[in-house]
């Protein structure tokens, strides 16, 4: 077993459970975080005792986003740097969606921003009633860039930008009713229930399951490329812009951003 500083895995039944460790910082991302759940997703891929992998947080969140250090950080690093985190989270999109096994995700609590990606992007979510959602980076002068590349395709295009430019939070049954939650179910029965469902997905063929999550992933090969690399582009060109040095400042401070 690789054993990770953020992350926790386990392999029972078949079945890979992927915890995000870090619930003092409320699963907070980090680069290292984002390297090891991406290495983690690999070793998934390759283990041939998984058939399934679920993905859920430690504490009360699943996952709130960027960590606040990663933020103060972004607001002295160099060009290269932020080309590096942007390429780093599409890397784990990428390794996420392409993923040959059913992923599911155990969203009990809140999964903000990048947390909301990886839930959302998973195959399968299941998500506590009191889980909260929302892409935020647009009140700190940030850009919901890699993501919403997927989300466009996950939503429509409409709902899509009215998530991404007002960056409310929404709650679990408004995101069942659009589609990015499966199911919402009872936190003492999050769990089984994640259970139950990679137990039967394993009674269908590894091999069938794989081809259809290939196809599907070629459907959206049509346009994701292109799209991501511009969202990466997009991505580092903003960090560079006043409005994210401020939208972190007045974030980090604990007042209103002044966008003048």
């Amino acid at each position: 077993m690789t054993h990770y500083a953020t992350l926790h895995t386990r392999t029972e039944s078949r079945v890979t459970t992927i915890l995000l460790n870090r619930p003092d910082k409320r699963n907070a991302l980090t680069p290292q975080l984002i390297e090891e759940l991406t290495e983690a997703l690999d070793a998934a891929a390759r283990d041939p005792q998984c058939r399934v992998v679920i993905i859920t947080g430690a504490g009360s969140a699943f996952c709130a986003g960027l960590d606040l250090e990663v933020l103060r950080s972004g607001m002295t690093a160099t060009a290269s740097d932020h080309q590096a985190d942007a390429e780093r989270i599409a890397a784990l999109f990428r390794t996420l969606t392409a993923l040959p096994k059913p992923t599911i995700a155990a969203v009990n609590g809140p999964a903000i921003a990048g947390g909301m990606g990886i839930a959302t992007l998973c195959d399968f979510t299941l998500a506590v009633p009191e889980a909260k959602f929302g892409y935020t980076e647009v009140r700190i002068g940030f850009i919901p860039a890699i993501v919403s590349a997927y989300l466009r395709a996950q939503v429509g295009d409409k709902r899509a930008r009215e998530l991404l430019l007002t960056g409310r939070i929404f709650g679990a049954e408004e995101a069942e009713r659009l589609g990015l939650v499966t199911r919402v179910v009872p936190e003492p029965e999050l769990m089984p229930d994640a259970q139950a469902l990679a137990a039967k997905l394993m009674r269908n063929s590894p091999a069938a399951i794989a081809a259809t999550k290939r196809l599907l992933g070629r459907f959206a090969e049509r346009h994701l490329p292109d799209e991501i690399e511009a969202a990466i582009y997009a991505s580092v060109e903003m960090r560079s812009h006043k409005d994210f040095r401020e939208g972190v400042s007045a974030f980090l401070e604990k007042r209103d951003p002044d966008w003048n």
